[in-house]
Parts: structure tokens; C-alpha cells; sequence
């Protein structure tokens, strides 16, 4: 990571901010649209898509200029895989450090949903690891990984939020799984026996599916851009202009 970027505890208290939130409103929507719509599964996952869509947008511009916003440790994996081909990037210490982050940010996240719609933190019974979840996981992840660094290869970073929350919020839709996209969130959701929630059998499956589609993002991206190494400091959103004293 480049010398004008915050300080890492600062960029830290981002990433686990913003994980946080992003589990907030993931379970918390879900807990309301469960409640609101009791009988109506889409109408459930429309109002639990949107207001995730919606929220994922803001959080990212509001702290993507402090850590870059990556929320999801396969992004912040392939931002250091990358950058190791055109040393920029995140180092192994701080990967690391995102990573940790944004997986407590995740179950802190749950915890508050739960609190606030006065729901009982508990571990998820819902079994979602058929083959077909697990593809789209795959799926799901190779998509927002190739979407993330195309941005950041062609110099459109500033896009990221409102595309990268359109992405997810149509992922809801076209795979199998609801695009969980995401390890630190899936380890998150078990912490929720709601409409959002995971059980843990079905978390290894996956974070496996998802570091498969993370690789195969990868590999698409380094056929179709080329030259995206180079960008690999502008992961999710640029964060250069982000300058500050510890």
C-alpha cells in the first residue's frame, strides 16, 4: 500500500465499520422484511435486496476514501494476490489485519441486528449448501471480483458504489444462493436464526465457493485487463486523497 494512504488502525476501524454496518442491514432488513411479509418469500427478498443494495452504496462512499471499502476478505485477497505482480496492493501484514476486521465487524454486525429488532442472538439452523447454492456462490464472486478491479483498471473507481451495490442487489436475484459473495459476511449470518442466516455446517462449502469464484475473477481479469496490477491500490475505491496524520 502506498505511503500517502491512512494509517492501518484507522483504515481497520474502517473495514470493521463497514463489515459491521453491511451485516446490520443485511440481517436487520431481513429480520423486518421477515416480520412485515410473513407470508410472502419474494416480497421478503425484495425488501431484504434493496435495502442492501441501497446500504452497501453509502457505506462504500462514505468510508471508501479511509480503507478503500472492501468489506469482504476475498476482495482484500485479491487486491494482495494482484498487487504482487505490480507491487502495489495490500501487504501480507495488512491483509491480514483487513481480514480480521471485517470478520468481527461481520459478527458484530449480526449481534446488533438482532438486538435491535429484540431477537435472540443464536446460531442459524437454515441449511443452504446444496450444489446449486454453491455455484452460485461461485458464481456471485467471480462476478463482483471482476467487477471491482475492471473499475480500478480502467480508471473508473468512482463508479464502484452504485455498481457494486446495483451488482449485489441484482445477485439477490440471479443465483441460487442470494450472493452472500462474501466469507467474513457468511460467517457473520451464523449468528442469526432469521430470514438471513446460515447455519455454520453449511459455511465451509461456502467459503470454499467463494475463493473458488474469487480465483476465477482473477483469472478472467487478467485475461480481459491486463495491465490492472498497476491499479491494485485504487481496491474498491480510491483512497489515495484519503491523506492523514496518526
Amino acid at each position: 500500500m502506498t505511503s500517502n494512504q491512512p494509517p492501518l488502525w484507522r483504515r481497520a476501524v474502517a473495514e470493521l465499520l463497514g463489515t459491521s454496518l453491511l451485516v446490520t442491514i443485511v440481517v436487520g432488513s431481513g429480520i423486518a422484511a421477515q416480520q412485515l411479509s410473513p407470508d410472502d418469500v419474494g416480497l421478503q427478498l425484495l425488501q431484504n435486496s434493496t435495502a442492501t443494495l441501497l446500504g452497501l452504496t453509502v457505506l462504500i462512499l462514505m468510508l471508501g476514501p479511509v480503507s478503500g471499502a472492501h468489506f469482504n476478505p476475498v476482495v482484500s485477497l485479491a487486491d494482495w494476490i494482484l498487487g504482487r505482480r505490480g507491487g502495489t496492493g495490500l501487504t501480507l501484514a495488512e491483509l491480514g489485519t483487513y481480514v480480521i476486521a471485517q470478520t468481527v465487524g461481520a459478527i458484530s454486525g449480526s449481534v446488533l441486528a438482532n438486538a435491535m429488532f429484540e431477537v435472540g442472538t443464536s446460531i442459524s439452523v437454515k441449511d443452504r449448501a446444496t450444489t446449486g447454492h454453491l455455484l452460485g456462490e461461485v458464481v456471485a464472486t467471480a462476478g463482483l471480483v471482476l467487477l471491482i478491479f475492471a473499475l480500478a483498471a480502467t480508471n473508473r473507481g468512482v463508479l464502484a458504489a452504485p455498481a457494486v451495490g446495483a451488482y449485489i442487489g441484482a445477485a439477490y436475484w440471479f443465483t441460487s444462493s442470494t450472493s452472500f459473495a462474501n466469507p467474513a459476511v457468511t460467517v457473520g449470518r451464523i449468528f442469526s436464526d432469521t430470514f438471513a442466516g446460515i447455519a455454520p455446517a453449511s459455511v465451509p462449502g461456502f467459503v470454499l465457493a467463494q475463493l473458488i469464484g474469487a480465483a476465477a475473477g482473477l483469472g478472467l481479469l487478467v485475461i480481459l485487463f491486463p495491465s490492472a496490477a498497476r491499479n491494485a491500490d485504487d481496491i474498491v475505491v480510491p483512497h489515495s486523497l484519503g491523506k492523514s496524520s496518526s
